[in-house]
């Protein structure tokens, strides 16, 4: 094996839009689709006016529009708070382990935006910068159980990388932008359940492009930063046994195909959306009520389990790491969007007295496709009467990879986003413009939405 750092450099200089496998391109326009429609949703969010008010000054170099409002600031800065408020509801995508489209669509709008990039550009560099994500993780699979958010330890790497296709870097200075992108990974698992891990996502869309725009301008970087044995595999591995020696499959065998995205119909993290909807269902002939319930046991991966941390949640953050919180909406409300994450939703009287009644089983039966879940779960609820009720297997939602979204499905998800922020001629002009993503001359032929970002 040569050095994994400069074969992760020839990938991006070499890579072109022709390379891609044709049967990418409908996900990778439903990413930037997605990632569009709940930027909008999470507008609101006070991450984004903390973001707005301590990190972005008024003279804030006028390159790019802040989610593609009408305030200009420097690409990276758009980046970052894009890339905060695409994964402050957990309403974005994932795969992975983590959420690729949170940082990868913002800090490829932001800077192709500076560039005049088209759209073939821009989808190039959100599969160079998947695959790269990709190619990273699967050396060590286990980034939660250190205590990581793989989101923001990959998505700065995969940053960089979009940000050298982009930039049209040559495989030496591309390279170095994945380097320097190293020294910017990092961001605390301990940090969830707070606004801390959407803007994660926004720290690694800005750090990579940062990373990339060092390299252009000549910075040099350790040569095999990667794969050195004091390198980023090794610093960020669980038991530091990281693959340092494998051969890239950078352009010879695609991941995307195979590690597909999962988009979301429900603002949680994506590890109790499988127990929630088989709950759902399970329950949509009969008429439970709460205090019918003696018990619920969920069984699901252990990687699961240890991300869902929060048994009795008191806040809409908690709650979006409670499988606790899952089964209840479940049960109590049969709906679980962005208005049952409220608050005041979490802290009704009927909601958190149902949450003791909740366990979660981990299995130690893992998913190839991503070893954090298991291949299936299941839920078995034990009525005060005696009666057992099962969902069986549960493998696959809509959304999953297995069961992609159709395009109205995912319009109706995107119109809901942008309920807010666009009327429904507007919001369809957008969403049919993402569809053909890879058509647009640029990026300036996106609309300006003129109802964000006023004050």
């Amino acid at each position: 094996m040569g050095s994994l750092t400069a074969d992760i450099g020839t990938f991006l200089a070499d890579i072109t839009y022709a390379d891609l496998p044709p049967e990418v391109l409908p996900m990778v326009r439903d990413a930037f689709t997605d990632t569009i429609g709940v930027i909008m949703v999470g507008i609101d969010e006070p991450v984004a006016a903390i973001v707005r008010k301590a990190l972005i000054p008024a003279d804030s170099p006028a390159e790019a529009r802040a989610c593609l409002s009408g305030l200009l600031v420097g690409a990276p800065e758009a980046a970052l708070v894009a890339g905060a408020i695409a994964h402050s509801l957990d309403y974005d995508d994932q795969s992975m382990s983590g959420h690729p489209s949170a940082v990868l669509v913002p800090a490829i709008l932001a800077e192709a935006e500076v560039l005049g990039s088209d759209g073939q550009q821009m989808v190039t560099a959100y599969v160079a910068g998947y695959e790269v994500w990709c190619e990273l993780w699967r050396r060590d699979r286990s980034y939660h159980a250190k205590g990581w958010h793989p989101t923001s330890v990959f998505g700065a790497m995969a940053s960089a990388a979009a940000g050298a296709v982009l930039h049209g870097l040559s495989a030496e200075r591309a390279s170095a932008a994945v380097s320097i992108a190293g020294s910017y990974a990092g961001g605390l698992f301990s940090n969830f359940g707070s606004m801390m891990k959407g803007y994660h996502a926004g720290l690694a869309a800005r750090g990579g492009l940062e990373a990339a725009r060092l390299a252009a301008a000549g910075m040099s970087a350790g040569h095999d930063a990667i794969e050195n044995p004091q390198g980023f595999l090794m610093a960020y591995s669980t038991d530091r046994t990281p693959d340092l020696t494998s051969e890239s499959k950078l352009g010879k065998d695609w991941y995307l195909p195979k590690h597909k995205l999962l988009i979301k119909l429900h603002p949680t993290c994506y590890f109790l959306h499988r127990s929630f909807n088989g709950t759902v269902k399970m329950l949509a002939d009969r008429t439970i009520s709460p205090d019918d319930v003696e018990s619920v046991e969920v069984r699901m991966g252990r990687g699961q389990v240890t991300c869902l941390v929060y048994e009795r949640p008191q806040t809409r953050w908690e709650a979006e790491f409670s499988g606790q919180y899952g089964i209840a909406a479940a049960v109590i409300l049969g709906k679980m969007g962005v208005p049952e994450l409220a608050d005041e939703v979490v802290q009704r009287s009927d909601i958190q007295a149902f949450f003791p009644k909740v366990k979660l089983i981990a299995v130690d039966e893992y998913d190839e496709r991503d070893p954090v879940f298991s291949p299936t779960e299941s839920v078995t609820m034990t009525l005060r009467s005696g009666e057992v009720i099962e969902s069986g297997p549960i493998s696959t939602i809509p959304g999953h990879a297995n069961d992609p979204l159709s395009t109205e499905q995912l319009w109706g998800k995107f119109r809901e986003c942008t309920l807010k922020t666009h009327s429904e001629a507007e919001a369809r002009e957008l969403f049919d413009l993402l569809q053909k993503v890879d058509a647009l001359p640029s990026t300036k032929a996106l609309p300006t939405c003129t109802t964000i970002f006023t004050a």
